[in-house]
This record gives C-alpha cells, structure tokens and sequence, in this order.
C-alpha cells in the first residue's frame, strides 16, 4: 500500500455492535504497515485483563477526563452507562499532520460530531450480512445473557440506520472479501490527484522540465 504523504487522511469508521468492525480494522492495521494509525481513545472504565494503558485506551479518572472536556481537548465525547469516552483532538491533528492516515471507530452520534469539525474525514460503515448473521454472531461471544443481546439488537438497528451519512459502505458477510474492500478505500484515496502529485513532485518536474 502506498505511503500517506505529508496530510494525512481521518477514516472514521462505524457499524453496530457484532458486525466484526474491530477484526476489520485490526487485519487492515497488520496488512497495511507504515502510515496507518489507529486513534486511541480515552476512557472512565477500568482496564480488563490484557488491556495496556495506551493501546486499547487510554485509561483516564473520572476528575481527568471532565477537566480535559470543559478545556476542549476532545474532538468528542459521551457517556455509555456508567462510563465515559473521548477522543483526542491533539493527538489526531498530530497524527494526521505527521502524514499519517488516522482510524477513529466511534458510532454514528461520534462521527456527524467529527465531521462538523473535520469535514474531510472520510466516513466508512459496515454492515452485518443479515440480521440472523449479527444475531448469531452477538452469542457467539458467549459474554452476553439473552436479555442482554436482544438490547444490543435493538441497539443495533438504531444504528445502522444512519448507514447513508457515510461515504462508504462495506458488507461484512466474507471476512477476507471486507478487509480487501476496506484496504481499497484506503488505497484509492491515495493516489487521488493531489497526494499522488505532492509524494511525487521530483518526478513530475522532471517529466515536465523544458529540454535543455
């Protein structure tokens, strides 16, 4: 895949619990290499057993994460139960002003508070084959009683509704098939004019140059 050049490009990228968006977007950070970066958001909640401070989260006291709210330091934020997340406005201007493509998974309310301050991100959904593939898929985390999964079903619908306020929209229904698709986007949106003519300047001057 080619490398970003110098301003990188925010992929915001959103589905409904189940749909495999985080095994997508892991296999796209292990095939891809340099120049794709994963936002790291912060979070209230405790860390669970494997989880690293500043990989899967990073992890933030309550007290903290208000005070980094009221002085603005998140791109956006919410509640979910009893605990809070928030991106890092900083550290993902950082990112893409360094030429890295940035990944923010965040769900549909996350991405139009993005966007209104980021329009260039660009937004990619994925979405379940059907809705016994994504009820399937829910249990067979075994992690969730009946009552628990039949919410996340009906949380699921709510937000995949919102599919159409994206740029793009990946059917998670072959693992390998998605992934590719996902790639693609990246891929594609590289060699768009105006980064393919900045990583390549040397070469367009001298195609260019009048004979001497």
């Amino acid at each position: 895949m080619k490398q970003p050049t110098a301003s990188g490009t925010l992929y915001i990228i959103s589905a409904p619990s189940g749909a495999g968006k985080s095994s997508l977007v892991k296999a796209l950070l292990e095939s891809a290499g340099a120049g794709l970066a994963l936002s790291v958001s912060h979070t209230t909640r405790a860390s669970r057993p494997g989880e690293v401070d500043g990989r899967e989260y990073h992890f933030t006291g309550v007290e903290r994460f208000q005070a980094m709210v009221a002085a603005g330091d998140f791109l956006e934020h919410a509640q979910v139960f009893d605990n809070f997340y928030g991106t890092s406005r900083s550290a993902v201007e950082s990112q893409l002003a360094a030429g890295l493509d940035v990944i923010l998974e965040i769900d549909w309310q996350g991405a139009r508070t993005v966007r209104s301050q980021l329009p260039a991100a660009v937004g990619i959904f994925i979405l379940p084959p059907s809705r016994a593939a994504l009820a399937e898929r829910l249990a067979a985390r075994g992690q969730d009683d009946a009552q628990v999964i039949a919410r996340r079903m009906r949380d699921a619908v709510s937000e995949m509704s919102h599919y159409d306020e994206y740029d793009y929209l990946i059917i998670n229904d072959v693992f390998d098939q998605a992934h590719d698709e996902l790639a693609a986007i990246i891929r594609a949106r590289r060699l768009r004019l105006a980064p393919q003519a900045q990583c390549h300047a040397g070469l367009l001057a001298s195609l260019l140059a009048a004979d001497a």
